[in-house]
């Protein structure tokens, strides 16, 4: 068996290396015994019992009726459909889990940790580095679902886009408190891509040359990248109103154009 396609199964499908490797033999054959599993897949026979016992549980693998006892692998497709219901299974039960949370008594008394700690957090303080594109999503949900006042969001069009379906629910809630929300993009892709995003966002998307990508909320808060899209996603974020007013007073011409 390949080595490259053993780590990419193990990878791709939250299987061990003996899983993997038993899987991918069942694969070949159409039904196959526990001791053609064994010289298939290269996983000792003692251990093969345990493994088909365990694809069986997680839907990798099904027995097959008579004897002498088969073993069958479940259709790649059905495999992936499943893992889609069990991960949004999971994903939904921890979403109310989050939900109830909120309402706890635990919850009330981490706020309270927060808004009147023993010393008082300087805004200066709260500036840090944010890596990676997980976290740096996190913290632009976050920063742009606090807004109040405004929101000013400066990317490339294809990055925009990335953004889109955790931003489009984010900007209908704000526009119906009353939020100003301007975005501008940078890119050389055609005007109908532009105006195309402008509509699936629900607001005017004014083009501009500069490849920046920038963030700024209440023109206090504010998450500035220092890398391209394409590279590891590496932001500053900082909260300075000060600093903030500065920048968004030197952006505002983009959209008095």
């Amino acid at each position: 068996m390949k080595a490259d396609l053993i780590k990419k199964i193990k990878l791709h499908f939250g299987l061990n290396i003996y899983e993997s490797k038993v899987w991918l033999a069942l694969l070949t054959k159409n039904a196959a015994s526990v001791g053609e599993i064994a010289e298939l897949s290269g996983v000792p026979r003692s251990r093969v019992y345990d493994v088909l016992e365990s694809l069986e549980k997680k839907g990798f693998a099904m027995v097959k009726l008579g004897k002498p006892i088969k073993y069958l692998a479940i259709k790649p497709s059905v495999v992936i459909e499943h893992i889609k219901d069990k991960i949004m299974k999971q994903a939904e039960e921890k979403i109310e889990s989050l939900k109830k949370l909120k309402e706890s008594k635990e919850y009330e008394e981490l706020e309270l940790l927060y808004n009147k700690g023993i010393k008082p957090v300087q805004p200066e303080q709260l500036s840090s580095a944010v890596e990676g594109r997980e976290n740096v999503y996190t913290a632009i949900k976050n920063m742009i679902g606090e807004a109040k006042k405004d929101v000013i969001l400066i990317s490339p069009l294809q990055s925009l886009k990335k953004k889109a379906k955790f931003l489009k629910p984010l900007f209908e809630k704000l526009k119906a408190d009353g939020v100003n929300i301007k975005v501008a993009a940078s890119g050389n892709e055609p005007k109908t891509e532009f105006i195309a995003l402008s509509r699936e966002l629900g607001l005017p998307i004014r083009r501009i040359k500069t490849d920046i990508r920038l963030c700024v909320v209440d023109r206090t808060k504010m998450l500035v990248f220092l890398t391209k899209d394409s590279e590891k996603d590496i932001a500053i974020s900082i909260n300075s109103s000060h600093f903030g007013k500065a920048i968004t007073n030197f952006l505002m011409p983009i959209w008095k154009k």
